[in-house]
């Protein structure tokens, strides 16, 4: 999968639509997140498999690791203590779903990334 010309205006409306969205462990969870913003950068969803931790969940989805400094916007990453999915917002930072919104973190915080397109 390559991403589409528009990803970041994409991206950006995916993040504003989910600022105030509190989580919901059926309908909008760390998962459904990470696959909405594939789905931004993308235009498709990508398939995966159930495992028995997120990180090997992740990787079912095809999308190779990278080093955690050279994820760019648009990647997706692991936060862990809890372990979460998110999306790298830019170099410094990434942004996660909370318990009533979006939560940011610093990259440094995420133990693992995956390039995204």
């Amino acid at each position: 999968m390559t991403r589409l010309p528009d990803w970041p205006e994409r991206l950006a409306a995916l993040i504003t639509a989910a600022e105030r969205r509190p989580f919901d462990a059926a309908r909008w969870n760390c998962g459904r997140f990470a696959m909405a913003t594939v789905v931004a950068c993308t235009g498709e969803r990508p398939s995966w498999q159930h495992c028995p931790t997120l990180a090997e969940m992740a990787d079912t989805a095809g999308y190779p690791r990278v080093p955690v400094p050279f994820a760019g916007a648009g990647d997706v990453v692991l936060a862990a203590n809890p372990d979460r999915l998110g999306v790298v917002l830019d170099a410094g930072r990434a942004a996660f779903v909370g318990a009533s919104g979006l939560v940011r973190l610093p990259i440094t915080a995420c133990a693992i990334a995956w390039r995204v397109g």
